[in-house]
């Protein structure tokens, strides 16, 4: 059998035709026997497949947890309050080294920094006026003219 002179639709039609015949012939030749052995299979397995599934689960969990072991990663709330924003805090010890051959884009690092603490003292003194707003028009409530 050359498959050589055989086209793409030559090759398929030839699966098909088996896929057929072997299907057909496959349940045609079965005895009683055979019936039996087969529901007895389809039936175990729909029986055990649940608790394969929940094996199965409990395998890949104990794999991820292990995975995150090992590569040291940390869940979000591990990280709520521990986030740092760069250059809030730094100090200013890089700003004033002198500049290397190969530290490409240190001075916009430096105005970022710079750009974020601004920003950062901008908002808390604008939050620092608002409460003391509040906290005048509180007591203003209460004052008689």
């Amino acid at each position: 059998m050359s498959l050589e002179g055989e086209s793409i639709g030559d090759t398929l039609s030839r699966w098909g035709g088996n896929l057929t015949r072997n299907t057909s012939a496959a349940f045609t030749d079965l005895r009683p026997k055979d019936y039996i052995r087969l529901v007895i299979i389809v039936g175990t397995y729909s029986l055990i497949r649940p608790w394969l599934v929940k094996l199965g689960q409990k395998l890949q969990t104990k794999a991820h947890e292990n995975d995150a072991a090992e590569t040291g990663e940390i869940s979000a709330n591990e990280l709520r309050g521990k986030i740092e924003i760069p250059g809030v805090g730094d100090s200013d010890e890089d700003e004033e080294e002198e500049a290397k051959p190969g530290d490409w884009g240190r001075n916009a690092r430096v105005r970022q920094r710079k750009f974020v603490r601004e920003a950062l003292q901008k908002e808390e003194d604008r939050l620092r006026d608002e409460q003391a707003d509040e906290s005048d028009k509180e007591i203003e409530q209460f004052l008689v003219d």
